[in-house]
Parts: C-alpha cells; structure tokens; sequence
C-alpha cells in the first residue's frame, strides 16, 4: 500500500493534469517590428551600474515614463485599436522683452515678432499614431495654433496624415502615402518638439513652407540603422527620425494644404549615413529636388509683373552634416538653387539663384534629473521666398545665443536672445532692410 501511494504522489508531481494544454507562454519578445514613427521612445530596462553621460541617461529614462510613439511593441493579440496612441504638445511665447525695431519681423519664422506682437500660441498639436497591423502605420497630426489671416488665430489644420506601408520582416522598405514632411533638409524633418532654436533656418525652410507636402515617398533603411535612429531620439540627442538612408518621393510641390496648380509634380532624392564612432555618432547627409512652382494670383500684388502661366523653375540641392551632442554637437546645413524671386528692378517675379545655410553648435549638461542646453546658431540666406507674397526677396543675416532647460521631462523652457540684420521686399516693401535685437521665450508642454 505505501509504495502504490508512493507511485501515486510521484506521478501527479511529475505528470499534473493536463500540462500540454495549460502551459503558460513565459516568452515576451520586445523585439522592434516596424518603426514607422520618426520620433521614437521604448521600454527600457534598469541601467547598468555605468559611469558619467551613458550612465546619466539610462538612470533618467528608467525612473521616468518615456513618450510611447507606438514604434516599440510587446508581441500580443490586441485588438488593432488597441495600439492607437495619443500624444502632443504646446508651445506658448512671448518675443517682445529687450526688443530695439517693431518693424523686424519674420513671416516664415514667427507671426508674433514685432508690432502689436504679445502672448503667441506657436503650435499645438495632437498626435493619433498607430501600428495597426505588421506592416501598416498611421499618422495623423492637426495643429489648433494655426492662423487663418494676419486677424484671426488659432485655428485647427492638418500638419500630417499619411500611412505607411512596409515590406521586409523589419519592414526595411517603406512606402509612405499621404501628406508628410518632404525629405528635404535635416532641421526641416527634425520635429518642432525636439529643435533647440526656436524656429528653422530660412535657407533651407524656404525650400517647403511647413516642412509638407501631399505626395508618396519610399524610404530604406536595414534594421540596424533603423535601430540607431530610434537609440538617437530615446536618447533625447535632438534627432530627426527615421527616414532611411535613402528618401525618393513625388509630391504636388504647392507646399501643404494647398492645391495642385500644374501637372508637373516635384521630385526629391535624400541619403545619409549614420555613423557610431564609440560614443559619438555622426551623420551626413545630401539632398535634392526639382519641380516646376506656381505662384497663385492671390500671392501676386497688382503691379507685380510674371510669367503668363505664372509656373517657375524650382531646383535645389543641399548638404547636410550633424554631430550629435554627447555632450558636445554640430548641426550644419547648406543649401543652393534657382527659384521664383522679386526683382525691385524690373518690378517682376524671376527665376534667379539663391543661396544659404546655418550652423548650430550646442552642449548638453545633465544636472541630476534635468537637461541644460545651451546653444549658438549663425545663418545666412539670398534668395527668394516662393510661398511669401510676390515671392518675396530675402537677405538674411542672423546669430541666436539660447539655452534650453527641461528640469521634468514634460517641460521645456527656452530663452534665446537674437541678433537680426533682414532684408525683405516685394511690390510694396522695397528698400527694406531691418535690423534689432530682441529676446525671446517658449514655454513647452510634453503630454
């Protein structure tokens, strides 16, 4: 009787009622299956006992809830709404403190500079992203702070909405259907949210206005590159996103939000080279596009003269080049092309050269759970405007001194003190060049 009990109580250990069919999955890969978001957070582990700025990083992101972005997700059987984010942020400024001319202002840059300028709501925007499925994302971004005349503010426009459709395991290859950013200048694609100067240099910005354009775009990266983006934004090292090493898109060229008013789309062509050299990690990069512009009739003054179909020849090319601060970083541009510009001479829009770029130069200080960045940018620009009134002549020479401070991780504040010398003429405003100095504030909000 005691060994048959024996036998009893060994095989009910060894051999539990139905084993095969209960046992429990204890595997939970967290490997990146599509990064389709430009800008990107993950989970993270506890960090490892490191020392100095690798150890300071993983300390912060491990006490602190990252922004998911939907690019990292746990292997599971949700639903596909199930992995619809929400996510934004707001920028509220004030440009008048220490300000010398009321009549320096910048159209491209920042509505509230100068005269009758006050409290400004420059963005604020709403994130819906999902991964709805191994090869398909979406995007879907409004902003609430857009102005609909030099008299009405605040309110709502699409910025993005696009899918993405990937091929691959990784989905290496991607093409991108909708309206997006045009893959034209690193500043141009690096989000609002992570940039240090407050607004993008004229030079290459006056390429896209609103960085958008309603087109499709194929991007290819491998899984590594796309990888060492990602590190570079969880990182909070002021990254542009994924966009492949290689971009080739075609889009309206109209810029965003606006129709098309020809039959000859634009075609750009980007590659850059990620490269992690130990710590540091470098990234240089070219671009280039080409199309045919046409200025609407409400953006020609009466008197300006054109051409009779008013379509102009839109071309540049540009050079990239960015050392990312750890702790010390370079960010640096240039851009040449021919486009629309008004010629005071002859009191017409012309196809003529243009030219310019900028650098940044910024160094990242942790000081226990927050980040300091100052930072210095100088930039230079001739050339026309082809989205501003009359295709607006422009000679740019700036300096901004800011800093950057984050003391939690859903707050920013920013001060940058800007030295101005901008000429500006069309039809109306000929002989214009302005020159002041003013300090300006963003407060920034992270959710």
């Amino acid at each position: 009787m005691k060994k048959l009990l024996h036998l009893f109580l060994v095989s009910v250990l060894l051999f539990p009622k139905n084993s095969k069919s209960e046992v429990i999955d204890s595997e939970i890969t967290t490997e990146v299956q599509n990064v389709f978001e430009p800008e990107i957070d993950s989970i993270i582990e506890k960090p490892k006992k490191e020392s100095g700025f690798i150890y300071w990083y993983n300390n912060r992101k491990a006490e602190e809830l990252s922004f998911s972005n939907d690019s990292t997700k746990l292997k599971s059987k949700n639903k596909w709404y199930e992995s619809i984010s929400l996510r934004g942020y707001a920028q509220l400024r004030y440009n008048r403190l220490l300000e010398t001319n009321d009549q320096l202002k910048c159209e491209q840059c920042d509505r509230s500079w100068g005269d009758n300028g006050g409290f400004f709501f420059r963005r604020i925007r709403l994130i819906f992203s999902g991964q709805i499925g191994k090869h398909v994302y979406f995007y879907i971004q409004p902003d609430f702070a857009s102005s609909a005349s030099s008299t009405s503010q605040n309110f709502a426009q699409l910025r993005d909405a696009y899918f993405d459709l990937g091929i691959g395991k990784h989905n290496q290859y991607r093409f991108r259907l909708g309206q997006s950013k045009v893959p034209y200048g690193f500043e141009n694609m690096q989000s609002s949210q992570n940039r240090l100067p407050l607004d993008r240099n004229d030079a290459l910005n006056s390429a896209v206005s609103n960085e958008r354009d309603l087109g499709v775009f194929f991007y290819w990266a491998p899984e590594k590159y796309r990888k060492l983006f990602s590190e570079v934004i969880q990182d909070g090292l002021k990254g542009s996103g994924d966009y492949g090493l290689v971009g080739f898109g075609i889009y309206n060229g109209q810029t965003a939000n606006r129709p098309e008013l020809n039959d000859e789309p634009h075609v750009v062509l980007r590659a850059c080279l990620p490269i992690k050299i130990k710590n540091q990690i470098i990234e240089p990069g070219i671009q280039a596009y080409s199309g045919k512009f046409t200025i609407a009739k409400e953006s020609i003054s009466t008197g300006t003269k054109s051409t009779v179909d008013k379509n102009y020849l839109d071309q540049r090319m540009a050079a990239s080049f960015v050392m990312y601060p750890k702790p010390f970083g370079i960010q640096a541009e240039y851009n040449y092309g021919r486009g629309p510009e008004f010629n005071k001479l002859t009191d017409s829009i012309e196809v003529q050269k243009l030219h310019g770029g900028y650098i940044t130069l910024s160094y990242f200080i942790p000081i226990k759970k927050e980040i300091l960045m100052p930072f210095f940018r100088a930039q230079y620009f001739n050339g026309g405007k082809k989205h501003e009134l009359d295709a607006r002549s422009y000679e740019v020479k700036e300096f901004e001194i800011g800093v950057e401070w984050q003391p939690i991780k859903q707050f920013e504040l920013t001060a940058m003190y800007t030295f101005s010398n901008r000429r500006f003429e069309d039809f109306a405003l000929q002989d214009n060049q302005q020159k002041g100095k003013l300090l300006r504030l963003q407060a920034q909000i992270n959710f």
